[in-house]
């Protein structure tokens, strides 16, 4: 069982920056392949960024490429989202993801462990 709480969201402008982090507790952090997801109003959600256990391997959807980078610290049960030159369009409740598939995943169904979310607006 792993539980997943996610900060760092809030009101910043375009072209601002944020850093969203997720702390995990439970067992075995460090088996976990992990993932950001996000949720828009009135939209479903989506695929961010994944990072594989050992964090040599990331993912990014096509949107966020380039502007956005996750990594973890396994010694913290940490995962975060450094997110630069963000546009109102990345406006959304973020959540992080925890799978014990391994690898880079992109699909949802794979993840066992959703956090609460933390919201991130973009204003113009």
């Amino acid at each position: 069982q792993v539980q997943l709480v996610e900060s760092g969201g809030g009101l910043v402008q375009a072209g601002g920056s944020l850093r969203l982090s997720c702390a995990a507790s439970g067992r075995a952090f460090s088996r976990y392949a992990m993932g950001w997801f996000r949720q828009a109003p009135g939209k479903e959600r989506e695929f961010v960024a994944t990072i594989s256990v050992s964090g040599d391997n990331t993912y990014y959807a096509d949107s966020v490429k380039g502007r956005f980078t996750i990594s973890r610290d396994n010694a913290k049960n940490a995962v975060y989202l450094q997110m630069n030159s963000l546009k109102p369009e990345d406006t959304a409740v973020y959540y992080c993801a925890a799978s014990s598939v391994m690898g880079v995943l992109s699909r949802q169904s794979l993840y066992t462990y959703w956090g609460q979310g933390t919201r991130v607006t973009v204003s113009s």
